[in-house]
């Protein structure tokens, strides 16, 4: 199980970082195409629109299939996506070679998630997710540095290289070392399709979308909040974003152990900590050292949702985790591009960034609310887990 684990969260690590980095090498890539940063940004609109898109519709078409066949096909394409990009001539080339990567990314986490909880205890799940999730978190706080520096001394194309081998690595790893666990037999596309319309799991998939909208506006924004309103130097955001970064890995692992505990306390509680967090950050955000303080703490709290968030998710969908899965990656993604919409008209404004704390507790308390209302429809824990309190 845990040789497993760690293979996958390797494989997740390796995705990812392909997603993060970009931001890191957008001048390089601008430079060197000739064409303007703004214009470079277009590849991580392209990469999130391959998931919010792609992600769900690959998904359903790829129900039913063999799933270490098709995560196999999965890393296969990253690593031809990734090698496209190391060779790309022009900035169209490059932006349909991010698209097809970003299309296999949401689709091969989900059948990630579903490999590693299908081997683990039930009451371990959402535990399970997080560590999972970790390598994502890798992928934020070393990954995309590590490509960084990659690509700033031997050039950007270099660091899609590097992606592209640690793809390869993981293709072998998962061919060698991963076998499946034995399920029942999976359902057509159509089936899967059915099971999102139930309430319980819209209701799961929304607490997503919008749990998440306040805190990734926050992420967004970070640059203006600390720096031009906080009074930080430009030379101490990469050590904020670092400590971003670190309370994020902390909160994922510590969230996923308290909704494995108590999902009908705690998940609303970590919402309501949030809200509260983000709340008394407006209030301090002119000052560099609470600032500081309160950047971590709002990593670890904006991760800690996370697991609970996707674990209610594959319950409410059991008969279609993977799908799910994969619609609820899309759901994040809809979230972030909401927030940095909605951050950039309130950053613009004439009030400037700062009522960007209070908007997102605003959202983060809407999750909250949703999120009491899915814990008294519904136990996430399941009929096995009250019948068993029961006999106790």
């Amino acid at each position: 199980m845990l040789l497993r684990l760690a293979v996958l969260m390797f494989c997740v690590f390796s995705i990812t970082t392909g997603e993060f980095v970009v931001a890191g090498i957008l001048p390089e890539v601008a430079g060197d195409l000739a064409i303007s940063v703004g214009t470079a940004g277009l590849l991580v609109t392209a990469y999130a629109s391959g998931m919010i898109i792609g992600g769900p519709i690959l998904t359903a078409l790829t129900a039913g299939s063999d799933r270490k066949r098709l995560m196999l096909i999965l890393l296969g394409v990253a690593v031809a996506g990734n090698v496209l990009s190391a060779l790309a001539p022009n900035f169209t080339w490059l932006l349909v070679s991010r698209l097809v990567t970003a299309l296999v990314t949401s689709t091969f986490f989900a059948q990630a998630i579903v490999v590693a909880v299908r081997s683990a205890p039930r009451e371990k799940a959402a535990s399970t997710v997080a560590r999972l999730a970790f390598g994502m978190n890798l992928a934020m706080i070393l990954g995309a540095p590590i490509g960084t520096a990659i690509g700033g001394v031997w050039g950007w194309r270099a660091t899609f290289w590097a992606i592209g081998l640690a793809c390869l690595a993981g293709f072998g790893l998962v061919s060698q070392l991963i076998t499946p666990p034995n399920e029942e037999s999976r359902g057509s596309a159509v089936a899967e399709l059915r099971v999102l319309r139930r309430r319980p799991v819209l209701l799961a998939l929304a607490i997503t979308a919008v749990g998440n909208v306040g805190i990734l506006m926050v992420f967004i924004y970070l640059a203006p909040l600390l720096t031009g309103l906080a009074g930080h130097p430009d030379g101490r955001l990469p050590l904020l974003l670092l400590g971003y970064g670190v309370g994020a890995t902390v909160g994922n692992l510590v969230g996923g152990t308290l909704y494995d505990r108590n999902p009908r306390t705690f998940q609303p509680m970590l919402l309501g900590l949030l809200a509260a967090v983000l709340t008394g950050t407006w209030v301090i955000a002119l000052t560099p050292a609470p600032t500081a303080v309160a950047v971590v703490l709002l990593g670890g709290l904006g991760f800690a949702i996370i697991p609970g968030m996707q674990t209610r998710v594959m319950h409410a969908a059991s008969e279609a985790p993977t799908l799910a899965m994969a619609v609820n990656a899309s759901g994040y993604q809809v979230a972030a591009a909401c927030a940095g919409l909605l951050g950039g008209f309130i950053a613009d404004s004439g009030a400037g960034p700062r009522p960007i704390y209070l908007v997102a507790a605003v959202f983060t308390i809407c999750g909250m609310l949703l999120t009491l209302v899915g814990v008294s429809a519904t136990n996430p824990g399941g009929r096995a887990r009250r019948l068993a309190d029961r006999r106790r």
